[in-house]
């Protein structure tokens, strides 16, 4: 049976999607072909698995291009996220003490959402949580606890969004005070959390903080090159503690499948795909921004590490 004419022109992007050749002398040329091309797809066509596989080719060209660090965030941003961590929060009796470790915490709006979610639904836990970056004006937004009420910010290349937009008015109302103008985070939701100016990636941070029931370290490591992320992943994992939790979404997958495979990490599979298609940003931007997030396969032989975002570490 011969090719139909729109599989000849698929297969023939494919062929030029392989050659060196062509990304080396035509470089953002050749990008912004690609690029064109798959936003002129029927969406319809994007969910079949050959043009999956090019809309992966189209995202690796975006990964090899520059990364920047971003501060866009959302209260709540994974939901799914969220209820598996009051899951895994099962295991701990009433009245034990759970060290979680918050990375690149940024404006706090993670920090303030687990906080939250841990002292609302485990209200008997005594929860410690140490939130860390290396932007000392981020970590002191994230401090001060207080945001505008219109909550508008930058998020990455969507625009100006409220940071507050994927929060119910109940949960406005019991996380925040109005304090004129602005959002103030309530006492019961600030007590118990440490601010730290530092390195995710510090080797001195085991020493300095102690093994962690929970390690959270969540979308930056995506704007690091891929040999930087690698390292920095396998730093910050010394943190957790035998048998602990790391919560790391927001990275190449390449990435975190290569650490977890070589560090013998067990992928928590409870919610996964949720985990993954929870947050929106992520799944709509994929395949040309670099921070995308691929279509959850299940047929992959290795579709349990690539794209788990919790682990258990031994």
């Amino acid at each position: 049976m011969s090719a139909s004419p729109s599989d000849r022109v698929l297969y023939a992007f494919r062929g030029m999607s392989r050659s060196s050749t062509v990304r080396v002398h035509f470089g953002r040329s050749y990008l912004r072909l690609n690029s064109w091309v798959w936003r002129r797809l029927p969406t319809s066509w994007r969910s079949k698995r050959p043009l999956r596989r090019y809309g992966s080719h189209v995202h690796h060209l975006i990964q090899l291009r520059e990364r920047t660090q971003a501060t866009g965030t959302f209260f709540f941003r994974n939901r799914p996220e969220m209820e598996l961590l009051v899951r895994l929060l099962d295991q701990f009796p009433n009245g034990s003490t759970v060290d979680m470790t918050i990375l690149g915490c940024s404006k706090g709006a993670e920090v303030y959402s687990f906080s939250y979610i841990v002292r609302t639904k485990r209200p008997d836990l005594n929860l410690r949580i140490c939130a860390l970056d290396i932007s000392r004006e981020v970590l002191q937004i994230g401090q001060a606890g207080t945001y505008p009420l219109d909550g508008m910010e930058s998020v990455q290349d969507l625009g100006f969004r409220s940071i507050f937009e994927r929060m119910s008015s109940v949960e406005m109302e019991d996380l925040f005070e109005e304090d004129g103008a602005n959002a103030r985070v309530s006492p019961r939701f600030r007590d118990g959390i440490t601010w730290r100016l530092g390195d995710a990636g510090d080797l001195q941070l085991v020493g300095e903080l102690g093994p962690q029931d929970i390690v959270v370290a969540n979308r930056f490591l995506c704007h690091m090159r891929p040999d930087a992320a690698e390292n920095c992943l396998r730093s910050l994992s010394r943190l957790v503690k035998k048998d602990g939790y790391l919560f790391v979404s927001g990275v190449d997958l390449a990435v975190r499948s290569k650490v977890a495979l070589e560090q013998r990490w067990r992928p928590v599979i409870d919610l996964i795909e949720e985990i993954h298609e929870g947050d929106p940003t992520l799944r709509r931007d994929w395949p040309l921004c670099y921070w995308g997030l691929e279509p959850f396969d299940r047929a992959r032989e290795d579709w349990k590490v690539r794209y788990a975002s919790v682990f258990r570490l031994s």
